[in-house]
């Protein structure tokens, strides 16, 4: 049956082995496993997040940090059994949560892997994602994944198109995060430790400011601010754009973030904002 796991619906038979928009087939591949240090503050608790990176990926940002890793199948190959057995890993070694990066493509036998081991892990489950999700997949998470980290990347069809070849990339992701947010329901804290609800991310990208400002409006469209948290990123740098994008050969300036922020206030979001210093390929992990 032909793959329709993400909003792509590519239709590719990734069972026989073929090779889906994903840039993946029906193998799970593992890219890297780590104590990932550098996710939000209430999510890095202790030892950092227990992060499970995957390859793959359903979107084709040209200006993709992870693009070592998230335009093919690379990395190990691992069965459901082993992919639990790595998140009790992770948990032994003092990991504050269990962080799904780009999971959408592999989600069955995810969601498969913490039906097995869900009730041994005391720790949150975070499914991280860029946003670009059938709101199905979300509602199967329910009662497995704790915290919902998504990307709201865009506030238009044609920022999407251009960057991430996506054109209904606002309407889906509004739709995948209504579904987000009823899943998953209002942060629930212990302390300064998030243990549930939904951590909505924006990168600021250079020349976007009104996009970003669109994208803020959507999701304020869609759910309450005071239902979600938000990061707002101000990490974008050029080293990993194409020398055909000029817009995005520089980073963020202090205008455009400090716009995009004050947006975010007026509209009633709380959360996270990032000094210039964050502008870095420091924080992209080694694959």
């Amino acid at each position: 049956m032909g793959c329709t796991q993400c909003p792509r619906r590519c239709g590719a038979d990734r069972s026989a082995g073929a090779v889906g928009y994903c840039g993946v087939s029906r193998e799970i591949r593992v890219a890297k496993v780590m104590l990932h240090p550098w996710e939000e503050p209430c999510l890095i608790a202790g030892k950092g997040a227990g992060a499970i990176f995957f390859a793959g990926c359903p979107l084709r940002c040209v200006y993709c940090q992870n693009r070592d890793i998230s335009r093919g199948a690379v990395g190990a190959v691992y069965d459901i059994p082993r992919l639990a057995h790595e998140m009790l890993r992770l948990a032994e070694a003092g990991a504050s949560c269990i962080d799904l990066v780009s999971p959408t493509q592999y989600a069955g036998d995810i969601l498969a892997a913490l039906g097995q081991i869900k009730d041994k892990l005391s720790i949150p489950v975070v499914w991280n994602t860029g946003g670009y999700e059938n709101p199905d997949t979300v509602r199967a998470c329910r009662g497995l994944v704790d915290v919902f980290l998504t990307d709201f990347k865009y506030g238009t069809a044609a920022v999407a198109e251009m960057y991430s070849a996506a054109p209904d990339y606002v309407e889906t992701a509004r739709a995948a995060f209504a579904e987000m947010v009823s899943v998953a329901g209002h942060p629930r804290w212990d302390g300064d430790r998030l243990l549930g609800g939904v951590i909505v991310r924006h990168l600021v990208l250079p020349g976007c400011r009104r996009d970003s400002e669109a994208a803020l409006a959507a999701v304020a469209d869609t759910v309450s601010p005071d239902s979600v948290i938000l990061s707002l990123m101000r990490q974008y740098t050029p080293d990993f754009a194409p020398a055909e994008y000029p817009t995005l050969r520089r980073r963020v300036t202090t205008f455009e973030y400090e716009f995009v922020r004050d947006r975010a206030t007026a509209l009633g979001f709380d959360g996270y904002s990032q000094d210039a210093d964050a502008a870095t390929a420091a924080y992209t992990p080694e694959f």
